[in-house]
């Protein structure tokens, strides 16, 4: 379920909009306060929309899974050694 909240992280952070909020609307770092802090910024926020897509289809399965996994453990077809 940890990685359940990684995935979703991961796509969160590779959102466009979260690349808009840090770094755009401009058309001139140097121009700006902090001008290079909010670049650096962008960059390593753009390294997450680059895959974008992959977290999307990662979590959206994953969270599928950890579903089924907690209704099979709940309906006594898997047993889940770590509540004993």
């Amino acid at each position: 379920m940890t990685l359940n909240a990684v995935f979703l992280t991961a796509f969160t952070f590779g959102c466009n909009s979260l690349r808009h909020l840090v770094g755009g609307n401009l058309k001139c770092y140097s121009c700006v306060k902090l001008g290079q802090q909010r670049y650096q910024a962008w960059k390593f926020v753009s390294l997450f929309n680059m895959h974008h897509m992959f977290w999307a289809w990662v979590s959206l399965f994953w969270v599928g899974f950890t579903d089924l996994y907690i209704r099979l453990v709940s309906m006594g077809i898997f047993t889940d050694y770590r509540l004993l």
